[in-house]
């Protein structure tokens, strides 16, 4: 729903009369609540017909400082929704600003309608200068590899169609951006003759694609046979009924479920099937001993299925490093290109299905309950419950910086009770065993891309989908992921988006310090040099006054847990009454 910040004056009953008027009109007829942007004169046509045709309502501008922020906000609102925000981006400029979070939303897998715009595609119209070097003639090539589809429509009501078409693209499974270019001639030039703005709901996307019979058959013949069967949920979807069906069918198998928290939450980890703690990037000792002894392996596309097995079982070098039998539920080799390299490592299927992993899911469970069918496996009830061993960690001495442990012990203790938390970001080597995600809203997962800043603009995203939601939204981050994207949290102020934000800061780039230690290692050089060219000191950048000067409330940098509950605490009352509220949690990571 949009707000009302930013609406337009004296309109009166604007008539559709440029090309850039239908644009906009089509938009609206498919439901889009929100198109972020940084103004740019490339597309000043499609501006104004949002402003004074639209009455800056469905879609509502959502003005960034940036448009790497613009697409990363629409990329954190599709991580709640799985719906696609719109972007619009100026000319060939602003898509290279805007191309890495692009590349992050298409390693996601999160849909988003992307408008850019070109300068006169006829020479004969062109500004001098400005509208030259901002004239591509073959604008997208700059993304092409990292997204679905895209056009540069000549004319209003091919316009129309082009819109129409980028919508159902990016809602067909798997989801990722799409990208249509406004040549500037089209949008503002005047319309000749009528448009036809035909119904949008005729062009949905098709149905979902759905397992053969033979293959739901050969699925649950196979874990009929397995005395220790794993269910490894991967990108699935965020439907609270979903998420239920889910549970209904790891009760029904009697299988062990395993979430990851590279994606968001998939399955109650506390859940007495879901034995292990969430599963880091890599497997850890008790999740490789798992895999190993796994009889049948249901993959529900989980990120990099056979990487992870390779991991976990020490063959680097098999496609089928296990002895398992394989099930893969994907539709993602059906966008794989040869540019990246994020299709991940072959991995070979015994029954390999071409499907929504959910939609498999409601399929099999349908023949369960046809057949009766439970299951009771002595090897699954034997397995010890990961909850059982947890302990607090340890104290930090007092006046020292907190362990990224004690922070995530601290934020287990504040999601727990009756808050409705959505964790929207979590920072490198977070412990899964301090993780308690009870519903698909809990958590959104971390940077498919890898990339390094879009935290805060994933946070405002999250924020903006979760606004009516009486959820509260909490980004935890690195300071150097902060420190790349912090003006993406003006956008939160001016949009009066509530939203804490939690800064895991060691004032380093550290994780590349570990990278520089093993390399000093392996080449026998001084591992104590690993620091030079990546502490963030001298002077400690003043991340209160950043997030300050963006409009958040903070106070003063803290070292102690204790502190940080309290804090959390104070910042909740400020978040629950409409405001921002910023976090400067030091913790260790290297000694200063």
């Amino acid at each position: 729903m949009a707000t009302e910040i930013d609406r337009p004056d004296s309109i009166g009953n604007p008539q559709l009369r440029w090309g850039s008027d239908a644009v906009a009109e089509t938009v609206r007829s498919i439901g889009v609540d929100y198109i972020a942007l940084v103004p740019g004169a490339s597309f000043r046509g499609f501006h104004d017909s949002i402003v004074n045709y639209l009455g800056n309502a469905e879609p509502q501008m959502v003005v960034c400082l940036h448009e790497e922020h613009c697409v990363a906000i629409a990329d954190g609102y599709a991580k709640v929704t799985d719906r696609p925000m719109a972007v619009a981006l100026h000319s060939n400029v602003g898509l290279m600003h805007a191309s890495m979070a692009i590349f992050n939303a298409w390693c996601e897998r999160n849909p988003m309608l992307i408008f850019g715009a070109t300068g006169p595609l006829d020479a004969h119209i062109r500004r001098p200068w400005i509208e030259w070097i901002h004239t591509s003639s073959n604008q997208a090539s700059i993304i092409r590899d990292y997204i679905k589809w895209d056009d540069t429509p000549g004319s209003a009501q091919a316009a129309v169609e082009s819109v129409l078409r980028a919508w159902q693209i990016t809602q067909t499974p798997p989801y990722g951006p799409v990208y249509v270019c406004l040549d500037v001639g089209m949008q503002e030039g005047e319309i000749k003759g009528d448009i036809d703005f035909p119904p949008p709901e005729r062009y949905a996307p098709a149905r979902d694609v759905a397992a053969t019979d033979e293959d739901i058959d050969r699925i649950l013949e196979a874990f009929g046979n397995a005395e220790l069967p794993v269910i490894m949920m991967g990108r699935v979807g965020c439907d609270p009924a979903e998420w239920n069906d889910r549970i209904a069918l790891v009760e029904a198998l009697d299988a062990v479920a395993v979430s990851s928290l590279h994606k968001r939450a998939s399955f109650p980890t506390t859940h007495p099937n879901h034995k292990l703690a969430i599963s880091p990037e890599r497997p850890g000792e008790a999740h490789a001993d798992l895999i190993k002894k796994a009889d049948v392996i249901l993959d529900l596309d989980w990120l990099d299925l056979g990487g992870y097995l390779r991991l976990a079982t020490g063959d680097s070098q098999s496609q089928k490093p296990t002895s398992s039998t394989v099930i893969q539920v994907s539709m993602d080799s059906t966008i794989a290109g040869g540019w990246s390299a994020d299709y991940q490592a072959l991995q070979a299927a015994d029954v390999n299905v071409l499907a929504r992993p959910d939609t498999v899911v409601r399929q099999l469970l349908k023949r369960i309950k046809e057949r009766n069918i439970s299951a009771s496996r002595p090897a699954v009830a034997a397995m010890p419950h990961w909850t059982d061993s947890v302990t607090p960690p340890e104290a930090s001495p007092a006046g020292e910086p907190m362990s990224l442990l004690e922070l995530a012990w601290t934020m287990n203790a504040f999601c727990e009770g009756e808050r409705d938390v959505t964790l929207t970001r979590l920072p490198l080597g977070y412990p899964g065993s301090y993780c308690r995600f009870e519903n698909p809203m809990a958590y959104l997962g971390k940077d498919a891309g890898g990339a390094v800043g879009s935290g805060p603009g994933h946070a405002v995203g999250a924020a903006l989908a979760l606004k009516e939601s009486g959820r509260l939204p909490v980004a935890v981050m690195g300071d150097g992921d902060f420190l790349m994207g912090v003006n993406a949290l003006w956008t939160a102020s001016h949009m009066d988006l509530p939203l804490m934000v939690v800064v895991a800061n060691n004032r380093s780039y550290f994780n590349d310090e570990a990278h520089q230690e093993r390399v000093a290692v392996m080449r026998e050089r001084p591992p104590q040099n690993k620091w030079i060219g990546q502490r963030l000191d001298q002077p400690p950048v003043d991340i209160i006054a950043l997030a300050v000067a963006q409009g958040f409330e903070g106070t003063e940098p803290l070292t102690d847990a204790d502190q940080l509950l309290a804090e959390m605490e104070r910042g909740e009352k400020v978040v629950q009454a409409g405001g921002r509220y910023i976090i400067d949690a030091r913790r260790t990571g290297y000694e200063g």
